[in-house]
């Protein structure tokens, strides 16, 4: 499968959360990376796929469920490290900086990340998606101090156009300690 998109759904009922992810899976060749509740009590679908096929995807969920959809977003030609971060598979040698985009919404995260990575010559080491933080999403990205201060200036003023910004932040020359523990 060709992946050039991906599309979210956020719902307010995790049942109805679950019946609208049944129908995005079944109205196009998408591929599910996530499926789960997140705090506090909603529930999330993101689906990667061709930009038409997680298009339908999305519209299905939130079709499905409309008086439920909290969020949703659709990212055609995503930056190629967006799916693993997603996944949790992000690994960096050497860390000269780390910037940090915490928002409000998943949503605005997921586009606020695209858009980092996008502007700057950085990688994501960790994409935490709302569980466990009363729903709230972030990002650390690394490369070098130049390059994490524009990724994040990017990212952070798309969240803020949205009201969803909490905080953004950029640490020149973490402690190995502090890197070793955002992983």
């Amino acid at each position: 499968m060709d992946i050039t998109a991906i599309g979210m759904v956020e719902f307010n009922s995790i049942a109805q959360g679950i019946d609208s992810t049944d129908a995005m899976c079944k109205i196009a060749d998408v591929t599910l990376l996530v499926s789960k509740t997140v705090c506090p009590g909603k529930y999330i679908s993101i689906v990667a796929g061709d930009t038409s096929a997680v298009q339908q995807s999305v519209r299905a969920g939130e079709d499905k469920a409309a008086e439920c959809v909290v969020d949703s977003f659709m990212i055609p030609n995503i930056h190629k490290s967006l799916i693993p971060a997603i996944a949790g598979t992000s690994s960096i040698e050497h860390v000269k900086a780390v910037g940090l985009i915490e928002c409000f919404s998943v949503a605005t995260l997921m586009e606020a990340t695209d858009l980092a990575l996008k502007t700057g010559e950085v990688e994501p080491l960790r994409l935490h998606i709302a569980f466990g933080i009363g729903g709230k999403a972030y990002v650390v990205l690394s490369g070098d101090v130049a390059a994490v201060n524009a990724a994040v200036a990017a990212g952070s003023e798309l969240a803020a156009e949205r009201g969803q910004l909490v905080r953004s932040i950029v640490i020149p020359k973490p402690h190995p300690m502090v890197v070793e523990n955002l992983i």
